[in-house]
């Protein structure tokens, strides 16, 4: 099977991928939102690499692009959740491939090094 052909242009499928999704971060909270919506605390406890600051910043981010929804209970003291959109949904199978690709790389890199 061939592939399309894709013109690279200042809107083409993979840029505008690369702008909604790309960067440290966003990948990583995504996937984490992928099963159920979580608080800002458990996000920064399953990414702890991540700054607060930093963590909600990409929130935001993914919030304006319509990736992530953020849910406001309006209860005292305050309880706000994250979670995915469903066009956010569609993102988790190329998340998968990435994992599929990571994993695979690392082995031959494992097999090339004790050959």
């Amino acid at each position: 099977m061939e592939k399309e052909v894709i013109k690279i242009s200042a809107r083409c499928p993979i840029r505008t991928t690369l702008e909604l999704v790309g960067g440290k971060w966003k990948l990583l909270i995504l996937f984490q939102l992928a099963n159920k919506p979580l608080r800002l605390s458990e996000l920064k406890r399953q990414i702890p690499d991540i700054s607060e600051k930093m963590l909600i910043q990409e929130l935001k981010n993914l919030m304006d692009s319509k990736l992530v929804e953020r849910n406001n209970f309006g209860e005292v003291p305050p309880r706000v959740e994250y979670e995915l959109k469903p066009i956010g949904h569609k993102i988790i199978p190329l998340i998968d491939d990435m994992k599929n690709f990571a994993n695979d790389y690392e082995k031959s890199q494992f097999e090339i090094e004790n050959k």
